[in-house]
């Protein structure tokens, strides 16, 4: 088992599976922020929540992006991190940027006053800063917190994670229960400790952005629109990642499985970077008894050279013997002559009827 793959098991088994999230780490330009709203927006639209609720997650969603991009760190030295993730009745926001030690007992007592407060007062005490206090240096005023405890209706959570002697994480986490009731804040599912192991591996593996949901047309093309937005590198290259990642999703839709009934299958995407190009990883639910087919496909593809790979796609492609797609191993054969690299791949036992696989393919820049 690779480094990477033993990554995403600890992801895999960070996130809640059954749920959907989705996180972002990296620098925050306009077209990151747009592709990051239009995929919450449309994961809401797809689960159906109330307007009511589909307005509070996107007014924190802008607040904390608009926090984010303020203060993300212009040397490029620690990245920005960014989450969402609907788990059990709740919508979790978490977001993490840079602040200067010397900052955080001010901040401290700002958020201290503001989960103080009860619903009026909080309105109060929203208009009172509005009218009295000069927007700082960084553009804000303490508004967007007092925002965010309003829409959420609940205490912001926080935490600060020393990096140096100068600067720290500020971790900032909010919550919106689906019928909006006020949840103790006391309750153990609100820890950092979690959102801290995940930004750990995010950072060591240089991750640049997860998906774990559902995958449908609409959350491929904005994960797409991030992507594109966020890629170093030439043209040839940004295609040439698109087309496999394309290829991949299509995988998971096809070949994968559902654990609970529901439409489409879950899955699990995230891109990392190293100096020596992209690196792309899926996990998808299979059937336990399709393990040793699954190894023997990638194995044959693996073992080919491009010769041989273009004669043994040709004679798949046109066996009409084969009349399932799903036996073809066309796209695993596609994966190879397009990434021309050897597929890596694992399993993870998650009981007797499912086994989680997960690929890894290594795009060269």
């Amino acid at each position: 088992m690779t480094l990477e793959q033993e990554t995403t098991f600890k992801i895999y088994d960070i996130l809640d599976t059954e749920g959907l999230s989705y996180f972002y780490r990296g620098d925050l330009t306009a077209s990151i922020t747009d592709g990051i709203l239009a995929l919450t927006e449309t994961n809401l639209t797809k689960a159906n929540e109330p307007v009511k609720v589909k307005k509070r997650v996107y007014t924190i969603l802008v607040e904390g992006l608009q926090n984010i991009t303020r203060h993300q760190d212009e040397t490029g030295t620690w990245k920005s991190f960014f989450g969402v993730e609907q788990s059990g009745e709740f919508y979790y926001i978490t977001m993490a940027n840079i602040i200067l030690n010397e900052n955080q007992k001010k901040l401290t007592s700002q958020l201290d006053k503001i989960n103080s407060l009860e619903k009026e007062e909080l309105k109060d005490f929203y208009k009172k800063t509005l009218m009295e206090n000069e927007l700082s240096e960084k553009g804000g005023a303490g508004l967007g917190l007092i925002e965010m405890a309003r829409k959420s209706g609940n205490k912001l959570q926080y935490a600060f994670k020393k990096l140096d002697d100068k600067w720290s994480y500020f971790y900032l986490r909010t919550y919106i229960k689906h019928n909006f009731a006020a949840v103790n804040s006391d309750e153990s599912h609100l820890n950092f400790g979690n959102i801290f192991d995940l930004h750990e591996q995010l950072d060591k593996e240089n991750v640049l952005i997860i998906f774990n949901g559902i995958f449908n047309q609409e959350s491929l093309i904005n994960l797409l629109s991030i992507i594109e937005s966020q890629m170093a590198g030439q043209a040839a290259l940004k295609k040439k990642v698109f087309n496999i990642m394309v290829e991949l999703l299509q995988n998971i839709v096809k070949h994968g499985i559902s654990p609970i009934k529901q439409e489409g299958n879950p899955g699990l995407f995230y891109i990392s970077y190293s100096k020596n190009g992209y690196k792309l990883h899926t996990g998808n639910y299979i059937k336990p008894d399709k393990i040793d087919s699954l190894k023997e496909n990638i194995d044959k593809v693996n073992n080919l050279n491009n010769e041989e790979l273009n004669e043994f796609y040709d004679k798949r492609l046109f066996n009409f013997q084969i009349d399932n797609n799903k036996e073809s191993g066309l796209g695993l054969i596609e994966l190879r002559m397009k990434s021309n690299s050897n597929l890596k791949y694992a399993f993870k036992e998650t009981g007797e009827k499912y086994t989680f696989f997960t690929i890894e393919v290594t795009i060269k820049d």
